[in-house]
């Protein structure tokens, strides 16, 4: 027997008997590795006479093939072994969630005008909107302010070119060939003078919605949203401001003790013009509403613009302002999301940081921090 058979004969054998796989491994490095027996016979065919490698050369390579392949072979068997074992002994648990796939959430600015929209709808209020590009009339004129308001100014105001201007047609109740300036609106000011021309009154709304004005730091950006809101009725007075605004407070923050006080103040739109504080204290570095601000350890901070709307107002809407009277607010919605969900800078809000969403952002599916509703407290 040549020593390429004997050497196959042997291979064979322990490939045989091999029960596991690193035996396995351990014998092809034995024998078909670089320093391995078979492999060292290769390297002797180019020693040989061309008679002796037409001999051998046949008989070496057949014993590194059927080696190799007897290797191939058992390694399966071993594997399919290993396996069958394991799919004996081990169980998997079908009743494990499966893993949870990417999913968007609810941005906080959304969040916060849905509680807004349920908390007033609760109080018979309706959501009314308008265009975000308006005309000058619209958000200046028809609000009681005069031409040279600052308002009016470009450094707040983002108005389109004079070329954009537009005239009132003829069809329209207003001033028939009036040029009107187009802007991006400042306020949702103007959604109400449309709402009280189309609809009259007696009429109860909030207008919430994105405005537009030249500033950006920590506490203001150029593109913000704003929530107001206008209730036009007859015998309507101070405090059923109060108590509106007292009451939806509460229930947006959830807490009972929210404390409001009304300073005069001055507004074009409304005449008496209050602004609106509420009393907070600081908790862990933040500020957190709640009680009177005349309190130990107590503040107040200014939260709101408000007050009886103008009578010139209610006469630009076309209404008789001794038969109805009303009052108006707004606030900002980014800052009442800054407050309840501890927020410090509102340029977050806008800059698409999915680190950010991810923290702040809410389930589409499981709102739990949704106001249920002013229910008994209305």
């Amino acid at each position: 027997m040549t020593t390429a058979q004997a050497l196959r004969d042997d291979a064979l054998s322990r490939i045989t008997g091999t029960s596991d796989l690193d035996t396995l491994e351990s014998l092809r490095v034995e024998f078909l590795g670089k320093q391995g027996s078979i492999s060292a016979l290769l390297k002797t065919l180019g020693k040989m006479s061309p008679e002796e490698r037409k001999e051998q050369g046949p008989l070496i390579n057949g014993a590194r093939t059927e080696v190799a392949d007897a290797i191939t072979a058992r390694k399966e068997a071993l594997e399919a072994e290993a396996l069958d074992r394991r799919l004996a002994s081990e169980t998997l648990d079908l009743t494990l969630p499966a893993p949870q796939a990417p999913q968007g959430s609810v941005h906080p600015v959304s969040q916060v005008m849905d509680e807004l929209a349920e908390i007033f709808a609760d109080l018979g209020f309706s959501v009314a909107t308008g265009p975000e590009i308006e005309d000058d009339w619209h958000n200046f004129t028809a609000l009681n302010m005069a031409e040279t308001h600052p308002a009016r100014a470009m450094h707040d105001t983002f108005y389109f070119p004079d070329r954009d201007a537009v005239t009132v047609p003829a069809s329209s109740s207003e001033a028939v060939g009036e040029k009107r300036r187009m802007l991006l609106r400042t306020h949702t000011s103007p959604v109400q003078i449309r709402s009280l021309v189309e609809q009259g009154a007696p009429i109860r709304i909030i207008a919430p919605g994105r405005v537009y004005r030249s500033d950006s730091d920590a506490t203001h950006t150029p593109m913000f949203h704003q929530v107001e809101g206008l209730v036009i009725d007859r015998d309507i007075h101070l405090g059923h401001l109060k108590w509106t605004l007292e009451t939806f407070l509460k229930a947006f923050f959830e807490r009972d003790d929210i404390v409001l006080r009304l300073r005069p103040s001055y507004f074009p739109f409304t005449e008496p013009s209050v602004e609106v504080d509420v009393g907070f204290a600081m908790e862990n570095g933040r500020r957190v509403l709640g009680g009177s601000g005349d309190d130990e350890g107590h503040g107040w901070m200014e939260l709101l613009g408000s007050g009886m709307v103008n009578r010139r107002v209610i006469e630009f809407a076309g209404l008789d302002p001794d038969e109805w009277q009303g009052f108006a607010w707004g606030l900002g919605v980014d800052r009442l999301a800054m407050l309840k969900y501890g927020m410090d800078d509102l340029r977050a809000f806008f800059d698409g940081d999915n680190r950010w969403l991810a923290h702040y952002g809410f389930s589409a599916f499981d709102q739990p921090t949704l106001s249920a509703g002013v229910g008994a407290k209305a």
